[in-house]
């Protein structure tokens, strides 16, 4: 819904407690207990019409009687009495309330009733059917958690109330405190993305955990988590890996895309952390919260055991990270430093007897390498040495790196029980993650590892290629025509292909035949120039051709293909006696020869709607089922990324006397499908398979595509997780004479900014950032280009042809979509051009049509052309609330 009035639950002045009770082990005194216990400075009301003080606190009879309005309301009365108190509260002005109570569910009717309630007062419901809110900074705890938990700077968010208790349970020996701890309960208002969205901006809380069991709303989903993960680390436990809840589908994509397989890709799109167990949530959350964010993930290792080293060596290789090169400047210095017959090479390890001026040299060495990202040092106990005094030197030489600048994520490993017990102590307490294991350690290591290409995929800018391509959106619409027409239907083969074909596919020539003689003669004239055809069966109610013996390769003949279709006609019609026949098609035979074999396809996830599959194609493609699944709209980028998470990306590449194929090729593809399936909505079903890939090229041997009249009605992509590419808002205009694309900004556009920065002054730099810049760096870059469009929009003004950047318009909306913040630059060799107003139009009527009722911008006194421009467009101009050197602006939108 929105975040709006979240600020009065996890911030509140004042609480009420509704349905308090004196009654020991009741949910009313367990609560009240608790809310009294955990030290809140602010008010704390009571409400029970039965009793006039509550362990020595006074109680009011009624919510009216309460002699303050309350910021947050907590209710433990009966269901049925829920939506009455809500509707109480929100007259007496309350905007927030947890509802613990059980059993206000959408069966009863209560659960809409309460909604309808709280909707006139915008008052904001975490629940019902949860374990409450804690939040320990302020003192809060509005639950019947077994304890309170201490202070600390992780967030927990949990659609299960009993694993909220089993994890404060687990984290309260540990000495793990928390920010905010949320049971969701049933989500009837406040949802995961709500909180996410309010826990990004709260500087509070460093790491976000979640336990997860469904997603409710997944493109809000996507885009609160989004957010949050480049703010902070997201890290989350989603139950349900093991449920065998292929949906069943038509086509090979439908059944290969399991759900689980589903959450997975949405979370790496998102740039969340997924974890297997409750302990693993934990621990990437100390490795997170404890460590500088890597710049790459090589891995240096320091130890006294050759034994533990080649261990964590090994866990290396099954984790996320790299083991990295030592530099020469490095293994000199080392060599000067070790034993002589230390390892030469990495782990490093420094021999059994190694002391405290050894770890010290090593650790010196290797946190000045800049080869190395990251530094497992760990310790075997041995008579010849005192893990103390080992743990002590490393503290030194990391606390001595860091007061130098920046600090390398330094991960401890500490092997044993009796003796490393205090050199363990002291490396906690100069705040470094110790492990017992070597394996323990990598997978802590490989949390960083994880997170940092986690983030860089979220800041990557993909390639510029076939970003100029515009599809034959007629020739396509022609082809799905028919199938509509009907209602809805899979698409024959032909109609398939040139749907493919509109959107740059390569394809197989394709003719009908209505009969066998019919095909004899169109296979006489392909054999002209092909050495042999392919018949298939054609018809809307077979989709798997060769389980019908529907298909026929390597005919020579003529007379070979009329006979072959006369069998394949009467077969089929024996075979599937329902079937609607329409004939058969003839296509040339492609030589599959050095060719590799691929399936690339689309489903619809129940949660996250279309999903893009990719992987090894042909008959065998369910048995031999290497796959990998994204969430579209794909780029070049990320269409790469999803060939390299399959088995046959190796092959791909080449091997032996293959030579690799045209990777560019295959994900060129992808993309086109990927914009296919955006700028079709109708289709809710395909699969090409198989695709042939060799070292020339690819082409498309079949395809399957399911269309329903009723997608196709669907307006703004409602399936889509992710909003596609606004390409109806992409338009040439006409300004002052000339001709001017305006069009929303892509990725891939990053190319245009360092041309189009050098060509601001100084002076229009200021205005527009508030500050001096003299270049803007690729992460800068990559946060105006790489958009959410749920959210935020830039257009883009450049000549026809995209050849370079003339000026920038760009929105961004809060979570609910009231209101957004606007700004508008132009080259400063360009203005006066009418570029400015014609962006300021577009993003105006882009604001009015996504239904935004605010526009409104911060601008310097000394911009006179923008406020001029504002006032022009009918803005209103007042002070700044906080800064006396700007001017709001603010446009009130018709709705």
């Amino acid at each position: 819904m929105t975040i709006r009035n979240l600020d009065r639950m996890l911030e509140p002045k004042s609480v009420a407690l509704i349905g308090a009770s004196p009654r020991p082990g009741s949910l009313g005194h367990t609560v009240l207990h608790r809310l009294k216990g955990a030290g809140f400075a602010g008010e704390i009301g009571l409400v029970n019409p039965n009793h006039a003080q509550i362990d020595g606190h006074d109680c009011a009879s009624s919510i009216a009687e309460l002699p303050f309005v309350p910021d947050l309301a907590v209710l433990v009365t009966p269901a049925v009495t829920v939506p009455g108190v809500i509707e109480e509260l929100g007259a007496k002005g309350t905007r927030a309330a947890v509802v613990i109570s059980a059993g206000v569910d959408v069966k009863s009717g209560l659960r809409q009733a309460m909604l309808d309630a709280a909707k006139p007062h915008m008052l904001r419901i975490l629940g019902p059917n949860c374990v409450g809110l804690i939040v320990p900074g302020i003192g809060l705890d509005a639950s019947f958690a077994q304890l309170t938990p201490q202070k600390g700077n992780l967030a927990i968010l949990s659609q299960s109330g009993a694993i909220v208790t089993a994890m404060l349970d687990w984290a309260e020996p540990r000495g793990i405190g928390f920010s905010v701890v949320a049971s969701l309960g049933d989500m009837a208002d406040i949802d995961t993305a709500d909180m996410l969205d309010y826990l990004a901006r709260d500087s509070e809380t460093k790491a976000i955990l979640m336990y997860l069991e469904q997603v409710t709303h997944a493109r809000k989903f996507m885009s609160a988590a989004r957010s949050a993960a480049r703010a902070k680390p997201v890290i989350v436990v989603k139950s349900g890996r093991s449920e065998a809840s292929a949906k069943a589908a038509a086509s090979h994509t439908g059944a290969l895309a399991g759900s689980d397989a589903v959450y997975d890709a949405a979370f790496r799109r998102a740039g969340i952390l997924r974890v297997d167990e409750l302990d693993d949530l934990f621990n990437a959350a100390e490795a997170l919260a404890r460590q500088r964010p890597l710049r790459r993930d090589r891995l240096g290792i320091v130890t006294n055991g050759g034994g533990a080293g080649v261990l964590a060596a090994d866990a290396i290789a099954r984790n996320s990270g790299t083991l990295a090169e030592i530099s020469a400047q490095t293994m000199a210095v080392l060599d000067e430093a070790l034993p002589a017959h230390w390892s030469k090479g990495n782990p490093i390890d420094i021999i059994g007897d190694a002391g405290a001026e050894r770890y010290e040299a090593a650790m010196q060495a290797v946190l000045e390498d800049d080869q190395i990202d990251a530094v497992l040092v760990m310790n075997c106990p041995t008579a010849l040495a005192s893990p103390l005094e080992a743990a002590q030197a490393v503290v030194k030489a990391e606390s001595a790196h860091r007061a130098k600048g920046p600090s390398k994520p330094v991960l401890a490993c500490w092997l044993g029980d009796a003796t490393a017990g205090p050199g363990k102590e002291a490396l906690e307490a100069a705040g470094l993650p110790v492990y017992s294991t070597p394996a323990a350690a990598i997978r802590g290591f490989s949390y960083l590892a994880r997170h940092h290409q986690a983030q860089a995929a979220l800041m990557r800018t993909p390639t510029a290629i076939g970003t100029d391509f515009t599809p034959d959106r007629s020739a396509a619409q022609a082809a799905m025509s028919p199938a509509l027409e009907a209602g809805g239907r899979m698409l024959t083969e032909p109609e398939a292909k040139a749907l493919l074909k509109a959107y740059g596919i390569s394809t197989v020539p394709t003719e009908i035949a209505s009969d066998a003689e019919a095909a004899g003669e169109i296979a006489a004239t392909m054999l002209e120039d092909a050495d042999a055809v392919v018949v298939k069966i054609l018809s809307p109610d077979i989709t798997h051709k060769s389980d019908i013996g529907g298909v026929r390769l390597n005919i020579a003949s003529a007379a070979e293909a009329r006979d072959a279709a006369a069998a394949m006609l009467a077969q089929a019609a024996e075979r599937q006696p329902d079937a609607q026949i329409d004939g058969v098609v003839v296509q040339p035979m492609v030589p599959l020869k050095g060719a590799h074999e691929l399936i690339l396809g689309m489903s619809d996830d129940q949660v996250f709607g279309p999903v893009m599959l990719f992987g090894a194609g042909g008959t065998s493609v369910e048995v031999v089922a290497d796959k990998a699944l994204a969430l579209p709209p794909l780029d070049m980028m990320l269409a790469r990324d999803l060939i390299e998470q399959t088995r046959i990306y190796k092959l791909l590449k080449g091997y032996r006397d293959r030579p690799a194929v045209d990777l560019d090729a295959i994900a060129l593809t992808l993309v086109r499908l990927s914009q296919l399936v955006a700028e079709s909505p109708c289709v809710t079903e395909l699969d090409i398979n198989p695709l042939l890939a060799t070292e020339n090229g690819v082409v498309a041997l079949d395809a399957r595509v399911a269309v329903q009249p009723e997608a196709a009605a669907q307006k703004g992509h409602p399936r889509f997780a992710l909003r596609p590419y606004p390409s109806e808002w992409d338009r040439i205009d006409e300004v002052k004479g000339e001709r001017l694309h305006i069009r929303p900004i892509r990725p891939e556009d990053e190319r245009f900014y360092s041309e189009f920065f050098e060509h601001l002054s100084s002076e229009d730099i200021h205005l527009r950032f508030f500050g001096t810049m003299k270049k803007m760096s690729h992460d800068q870059v990559a946060r105006l280009t790489q958009l959410d469009y749920s959210r935020a929009m830039a257009f883009g003004a450049f000549p026809p042809g995209d050849s370079t950047l003339l000026g920038v318009a760009r929105l961004a909306a809060n979570p609910d979509l009231t209101e957004a913040e606007y700004a508008v630059i132009v080259r400063t060799d360009h203005k006066g051009e009418g570029l400015g107003w014609a962006l300021m139009e577009r993003l105006i009527d882009y604001a009015r049509a996504e239904g935004i009722g605010l526009l409104y911008g911060d601008v310097l006194d000394g911009n006179q052309a923008m406020l001029s421009m504002c006032k022009e467009l009918g803005f209103v101009e007042r002070d700044h609330p906080d800064d006396r050197t700007l001017q709001r602006v603010e446009l009130h939108l018709a709705s």
